[in-house]
């Protein structure tokens, strides 16, 4: 009797072992989620001086909630309100972990959706979530599997969301060299409309309108953008300037002091669009042999340790048969 019960404690816990790691996973979840409600509790959180002075400085009674749309009142709207203190704390953090808002500031300028610094860094925290419970999704299955220990989980864990909020960083700066490289490509064809509407008789705005009225593309964009600034008060000079400031083309930096010059001291401005599209074209016929010769040795490598053994051994193993043969 006495063996019997010392054996069956045993048995019971080692085939309890592989439902430990996800039983511990989500009861670690559980506290985390009980800890999360208990600090947000309005015992718990301090309260801001913003919040503490608001009520005395509105302009206009607030309206009752029983006058709310259908479309703020919704569930999606409930859960956004419910984690906005939370997605503001995570992004403050993300803020100052990272920092570099000057930075960020001036990449989401060259990339041109009017994306705001906050909405960048929510974004991150939401792509570093993902990174966590990718990482979580696979420490439980190495732990199901392997039974590998706690400290290489957590690590794969942190790593999983780090990972997630950097290569959101990553992602916009492919955005923007990627941007960049398609105003590159279309500035030459943009210079000669413009020096075209210039010949015509046409003055720099009028030729800057009708080129962003009747092209596409990003540096289309970024011109109409421009023509906007300057209907807005400021002057062809300064939208330009603008337009140099929000990109680090040098061929635009060009384009930008020679549409200056010539507005301001009346240049002929259509020899020295075209001047400028010949550059930008032999800038980007070195550019592409640059890459080329690069590219020269990666373009080696298959031929050196894939058709070359490969042909070694279709002319080497004929002979070596007929030797065994013989032999």
């Amino acid at each position: 009797m006495s063996a019997t019960t010392l054996t069956l404690p045993a048995a019971a816990a080692a085939g309890s072992t592989p439902w430990s790691w996800p039983g511990a996973g989500l009861g670690l979840l559980a506290g985390l989620g009980l800890v999360l409600v208990l600090l947000r509790l309005p015992a718990m959180r301090r309260v801001g001086l913003l919040e503490r002075v608001a009520p005395y400085v509105r302009d206009a009674v607030p309206p009752s909630r029983l006058l709310a749309t259908e479309a703020d009142a919704g569930p999606l709207a409930v859960v956004e309100r419910m984690l906005a203190p939370v997605m503001g704390d995570a992004v403050a953090a993300v803020e100052k972990v990272l920092g570099g808002r000057a930075g960020v500031r001036r990449r989401l300028d060259q990339l041109g959706e009017g994306l705001g610094v906050e909405d960048f860094r929510a974004q991150q925290v939401v792509w570093g979530v993902g990174g966590l419970l990718l990482g979580t999704g696979a420490a439980a299955a190495l732990a199901g599997a392997r039974g590998v220990a706690v400290v290489p989980l957590a690590l794969l864990v942190l790593l999983s969301g780090v990972s997630g909020v950097l290569l959101r960083d990553w992602w916009l700066s492919r955005a923007v060299r990627r941007r960049e490289e398609r105003m590159t490509a279309e500035f030459p064809t943009v210079a000669e409309l413009l020096a075209l509407s210039v010949s015509a008789g046409e003055g720099a705005v009028g030729a800057l309108e009708r080129v962003s009225r009747t092209c596409g593309g990003e540096l289309s964009g970024e011109l109409r953008r421009t023509l906007a600034e300057a209907r807005a008060g400021a002057t062809l000079v300064q939208a330009l300037a603008g337009l140099a400031d929000r990109t680090s083309l040098p061929s635009l930096a060009r384009f930008v002091d020679g549409v200056a010059v010539a507005v301001e001291r009346g240049t002929p401005l259509a020899d020295v669009l075209r001047a400028q599209a010949q550059d930008v074209r032999d800038e980007g016929r070195r550019a592409l042999l640059e890459s080329g010769g690069r590219k020269e040795i990666a373009m080696m490598a298959p031929v050196v340790f894939l058709v070359l053994p490969i042909t070694v051994v279709f002319a080497v193993y004929p002979g070596l048969a007929v030797l065994r043969l013989d032999l």
